[in-house]
């Protein structure tokens, strides 16, 4: 299995201002998704979607409010952004925010990555945007698990086992197909299932750059702007 849900599982740092901030990421990005169409996961996809990001790192209640919020006719309104930043030792960053203020987030994003002696630059290239999804299974699954998806026509880049996880990765669009799929073979529990940019290679920093990376991600997973971080660093 590639570097992936370790990378992710490294960047939610679980301090109770990272807690604090999850939830926040959570409302913001469910009611947003529930204001753009009928706020009903049944009838919007993209509610859905946002439910299941959050359903295991979130209490109900606050995905309860966010979608009560949006039915209530709140005119509160955020702001998508996405920055990227080359940082030590060849390591790659690329942080989404969703914000009411865009200046602030901009501000806020940039001030914590060049203090770590990070800047902005063009790095989306080394990652490619993919669907994962992780789920506990078992090795001798993996081929049942390809025939049932390219069966349902899900375009797999690879379907890989480690220490009892089985991680699929197919292209962006295929994420719900895929998900249909793997329930049609029982498989209803996620640990992740989302579109997320993978990295194309990874980097191992030395411990210097290390402590510094992981002080700069832990400040971006508190910061009430960012949404989304990823990175290419597999030595976390």
């Amino acid at each position: 299995m590639g570097r992936h849900f370790e990378v992710r599982a490294a960047a939610m740092a679980a301090t109770a201002k990272a807690k604090s901030a999850i939830y926040m990421r959570a409302s913001k990005e469910i009611y947003a998704a529930a204001k753009s169409g009928i706020p009903d996961p049944d009838s919007n996809l993209a509610l859905r979607s946002a439910i299941e990001k959050y359903r295991k790192t979130c209490p109900r209640d606050v995905i309860d409010r966010a979608i009560e919020k949006a039915k209530g006719g709140s005119a509160e309104a955020y702001i998508e952004g996405r920055y990227e930043f080359l940082c030590a030792g060849g390591s790659y960053l690329i942080v989404d925010t969703l914000s009411d203020n865009v200046n602030r987030a901009l501000t806020s994003v940039r001030t914590i990555v060049t203090r770590k002696g990070g800047k902005m630059g063009t790095v989306s290239y080394n990652f490619t945007l993919l669907s994962v999804l992780d789920f506990v299974g078992k090795e001798e699954d993996i081929e049942k698990i390809e025939e049932a998806l390219i069966m349902a026509d899900v375009d797999i880049q690879s379907c890989d086992y480690e220490d009892g996880i089985i991680e699929v990765k197919a292209a962006p669009n295929d994420l719900e197909k895929a998900k249909d799929a793997l329930k049609e073979l029982g498989i209803t529990d996620f640990e992740s299932a989302e579109v997320t940019f993978v990295p194309n290679d990874y980097v191992s920093l030395n411990d210097e750059d290390k402590k510094k990376f992981s002080l700069m991600l832990q400040e971006l997973n508190e910061n009430e702007d960012v949404q989304n971080v990823y990175h290419n660093v597999d030595n976390l």
